[in-house]
């Protein structure tokens, strides 16, 4: 869809000089709503369908220990079950997924991609072995590549860019609320039921919400809210990876948000099974006590960073690295106490400020990128940013612990999987580097 004569903002977070404007050459049949309450009833739903896309995406961490005994799987299989089977095909697919979102519409594109990874979730109840259930997992990828990177184009255009971090906060709670729901639920029903069951019941939702997103999320004009002039030529696909990762910001954005991804996913997919494995809890403590840790400060810190980020960005704008690097170089002392602790009350105490911060990350990240790239490039440079997280975060992180777990197992026995998750630490060290290397170039990009 061509988009000659659109107003387009290249605009720094953090800038407050960004006005509404309106596209000159609007499609005429685009719907405009610009009702503020509606915007937080789009979101809402937003958040709902990405509820329902990571637990369909995470339930698989919770499992693993049932699914592990009943296929005879090895942790390694099961990292990559958890990780590589699941990411590859999420983060290569999203692209070209994206492309086609950034030229039509992008609720129709969502609908769509709900509709299969709910589906191939289901699929995975029925898998009988590593190779049915890795074909699964593979689906799941392939439909859940159609969800995020349209999500925040769309946002982006009911939000104005100053208050783009909170919305992307907002809609980034759908993180800890898939987690929960995925953890209290899943476990109480893999417990009673058995955990192909708890496969169906998690992709079922997604099947409903696919028809509440049609019926009331109105596609907006792109850019509405945006303001310096720029006109926008449609770019390749390979042209659009090199402006991408030409732009120092967004390379070093993608950068620090893969390695977030590898302690954030590694972390996820395997602190419940650690927890049951070599802390001794139930499925039922998991589901009553980890459920709710966990997701608590998952959304409270996702909400944080957001918020913090867009509040501080007045002032500097490299806030918006600068939140998620110093709070997770304060939890990793905790880190490291959760995996010394002798008990699981305490292990779990000690892990409430980890999880916290090791999301952090990712909604500043988001605001960063989709106030740095033209309007009809948003959800492209959002699945680019999305193929670096997932492609090393989810394909990396929980298959560099199985790893490290099974090759420790002789020697260490079950405490092996505490070395592998002690080997996401370097791992985060490293990603706070890059955020502060993020910040000093955000803050010598600002406008004067």
């Amino acid at each position: 869809m061509s988009q000659e004569g659109t107003e387009a903002v290249m605009a720094l977070p953090g800038d407050p000089g960004s006005v509404s404007v309106r596209s000159e050459h609007s499609p005429p049949d685009a719907a405009q709503p610009t009702h503020s309450r509606y915007r937080y009833v789009v979101v809402a739903i937003l958040v709902l369908v990405y509820t329902v896309n990571f637990l369909d995406r995470q339930i698989m961490a919770l499992l693993v220990q049932p699914i592990g005994k009943d296929l005879a799987l090895t942790d390694t299989q099961l990292g990559l079950l958890s990780g590589l089977a699941f990411a590859i095909f999420y983060a290569t697919l999203g692209v070209p997924v994206a492309r086609l979102a950034d030229r039509f519409s992008r609720v129709h594109v969502i609908a769509i991609a709900c509709t299969l990874w709910s589906g191939f979730t289901m699929a995975c109840g029925l898998a009988n072995n590593f190779i049915q259930l890795a074909l699964s997992r593979m689906g799941v990828g392939v439909g859940e590549a159609g969800g995020a990177p349209p999500s925040y184009s769309l946002i982006s255009d009911y939000f104005p860019p100053a208050e783009r971090g909170l919305a992307m906060s907002l809609f980034s709670l759908g993180i800890p609320l898939g987690a929960t729901l995925g953890t209290a639920f899943g476990a109480l029903i893999a417990d009673a039921y058995g955990w192909r069951t708890a496969f169906f019941v998690a992709g079922a939702p997604g099947l409903v919400l696919t028809l509440l997103l049609l019926l009331v999320v109105k596609e907006p004009v792109r850019g509405r809210l945006d303001a310096s002039v720029s006109p926008h030529e449609n770019v390749s696909l390979p042209r659009a990876l090199a402006k991408f990762f030409a732009n120092p910001i967004l390379r070093c954005t993608a950068t620090s948000s893969a390695l977030s991804a590898v302690v954030a996913y590694g972390s996820s997919a395997w602190v419940p099974t650690y927890l049951i494995r070599v802390r001794g809890m139930s499925m039922g403590e998991i589901a009553l006590w980890y459920s709710v840790v966990n997701g608590v400060t998952l959304a409270a810190g996702i909400f944080l960073s957001g918020w913090l980020a867009d509040r501080l960005a007045h002032r500097h704008a490299g806030s918006y690295a600068l939140v998620p690097a110093l709070l997770v170089l304060l939890s990793l002392p905790f880190y490291a106490g959760f995996l010394l602790a002798p008990s699981w009350p305490l292990a779990l105490i000690l892990f409430a400020l980890p999880g916290l911060t090791f999301n952090m990350y990712l909604p500043p990240a988001l605001s960063v990128i989709q106030n740095a790239v033209h309007p009809n490039e948003r959800s492209t440079a959002g699945a680019i940013h999305l193929l670096a997280l997932n492609l090393v975060g989810l394909g990396v992180g929980p298959l560099l612990v199985g790893f490290i777990s099974d090759h420790l197992a002789a020697r260490q026995g079950e405490t092996s999987l505490a070395w592998g998750l002690a080997a996401l630490i370097p791992v985060s060290l490293a990603a706070i580097f890059f955020l502060f290397r993020g910040a000093r170039l955000l803050s010598r990009r600002a406008p004067s």
